[in-house]
């Protein structure tokens, strides 16, 4: 594996056969993955700066980043000049024009701009960045953006999960990164997720363009992508309710909701293990809304809905 061939899966720019390849060597050992994320941290981390400067020397940056890479052993290591050819293909997408001016930017001009994160860790977080987007955090969850929004975007960085109303500035897309996934809008408001290997978007309000390398997709009020760690194609369905608002408001809002999906938010809400055990069941839709409701109460409204049995075995809750 060769960094070169690393920066093309990273800004999107392989084919087929070069995704298969990088995809078969991040799984093949776990020394491979852990490159990658230290190449990848750099790269997430530049994109917060990157909009800020606009007039850098390429080839002076290029050495002070290679100068930086030898004396704070950097996880990115041996890349080669050529790569700024793939980060100029990729600048309208990454927002960086070279990967000199990711060195530069994020090891010599990181002061410029300070760089803020808040973290939610047991409980739910408020905030409102620079423009005026409000930002609701779940816990667990953290968000990393500038003091000031200079640049021709407003970049921010999301781990975990969190809700957006974002301020309109239809000169100044907001850009959020999660992952490999970007969500670009210009005043909306819409739900964020990244758990388990998967990321989920939805939209309340507005237009929202999700994109994962070259795959793009555009959300309207109502409508949601799911997408995989691995995979690379986007597609959107139509929101059956607003399971997410829960830990915003404590509601749980269905709305022909399969009662898999349902299950599946209680079990991360209350920390349980629901199983549904026969799969025709688990198709069945639900509409209803949940307000600040125990977990016995919500499982007592379904068992009269479908008129099913409920059984109890250790930890295990088991719908029949």
């Amino acid at each position: 594996m060769n960094d070169d061939l690393l920066v093309k899966y990273l800004v999107g720019q392989t084919n087929t056969d070069e995704n298969a390849t990088v995809e078969y060597w991040l799984k093949a050992d776990k020394k491979n993955l852990d490159y990658y994320k230290g190449f990848k941290k750099i790269w997430e981390d530049s994109l917060l700066i990157a909009a800020q400067n606009t007039h850098l020397d390429e080839n002076a940056a290029w050495k002070r980043l290679q100068n930086r890479m030898h004396e704070k052993d950097a996880p990115v290591h041996n890349l080669k000049k050529t790569s700024f050819q793939w980060l100029r293909i990729a600048a309208s997408i990454a927002l960086i024009s070279t990967l000199g001016w990711i060195g530069y930017s994020y090891f010599e001009n990181k002061s410029a701009n300070t760089l803020i994160q808040i973290h939610a860790a047991n409980t739910t977080l408020n905030d409102t960045l620079p423009d005026g987007t409000r930002v609701t955090l779940n816990k667990n969850s953290s968000l990393s953006y500038t003091s000031r929004f200079k640049g021709n975007t407003r970049p921010v960085i999301l781990k975990g999960e969190a809700f957006f109303y974002v301020s309109p500035d239809k000169t100044k897309p907001f850009i959020i990164t999660i992952n490999d996934v970007t969500v670009q809008v210009v005043g909306t408001s819409f739900n964020v997720k990244n758990k388990n290997g998967k990321t989920t978007v939805d939209v309340e309000t507005g237009i929202v363009k999700v994109s994962k390398n070259k795959d793009q997709v555009e959300l309207r009020n109502g409508e949601k992508v799911i997408i995989t760690d691995l995979q690379s194609q986007l597609l959107k369905s139509v929101s059956k309710g607003k399971l997410y608002n829960y830990y915003r408001n404590k509601e749980l809002i269905c709305e022909q909701t399969p009662l898999q999906e349902l299950v599946d938010a209680l079990n991360e809400i209350y920390d349980a293990n629901i199983i549904i055990k026969k799969t025709d069941l688990q198709k069945k839709p639900i509409t209803t809304v949940f307000k600040d409701q125990s977990l016995d109460q919500i499982l007592e409204v379904i068992q009269e809905t479908f008129m099913i049995e409920i059984e109890r075995k250790g930890n295990q809750i088991i719908l029949e």
